[in-house]
């Protein structure tokens, strides 16, 4: 029984110890064309003060499916992309606000609180096909709206940017 006890203290600095250092090493370089950059409040890097992914990055963190129709297309559309919150979580997004930043300079500010509260993703595809920028990608945010009422009006419609590029923590 003493062996078990003392035994605890270490065990616990093994588990905690490879937490901390996990949670401190930087995410791996891309070795793609980078598609996405996040700066400002987040806690991992893999270049000087940012965060640079490449496709094969963000499809590495787990892709999911959302069918919704959208105020650009008609009908119904199947979007795939990894969710919002699992990127943030990925750089250890601090703050409440996320400005994304399209291709062409446009930029939106979205509450942090609608990735957390809704399963909003980063699409990287449409109906099976990759998003090209003439198609509004790499990279567009998509959220379920048919799925959620609230999502579906028009105030909500200024967050569905397309072409990002960029998403800053504040």
């Amino acid at each position: 029984m003493l062996t078990i006890l003392r035994s605890v203290p270490a065990l616990l600095i093994a588990i905690f110890g490879m937490n901390a250092a996990s949670a401190a090493e930087p995410l791996p370089a891309p070795s793609g064309e980078v598609i996405l950059t996040i700066t400002g409040d987040i806690g991992v890097t893999n270049a000087a003060d940012r965060v640079e992914f490449d496709r094969e990055m963000l499809e590495g963190l787990g892709l999911v499916q959302v069918e919704t129709s959208t105020s650009w297309t008609e009908g119904v559309q199947s979007f795939e992309g990894v969710p919002a919150s699992v990127v943030l979580d990925a750089v250890e997004a601090n703050g409440t606000t996320v400005t994304a930043v399209a291709l062409n300079d446009y930029k939106v500010q979205i509450p942090i609180s609608d990735f957390r509260d809704y399963p909003v993703i980063l699409a990287l595809n449409m109906n099976g096909q990759a998003l090209r920028i003439r198609d509004k990608g790499p990279i567009w945010i998509v959220y379920p709206r048919d799925d959620y009422p609230e999502l579906a009006v028009d105030a909500m419609d200024q967050r569905w940017i397309w072409q990002v590029k960029e998403l800053h923590v504040d």
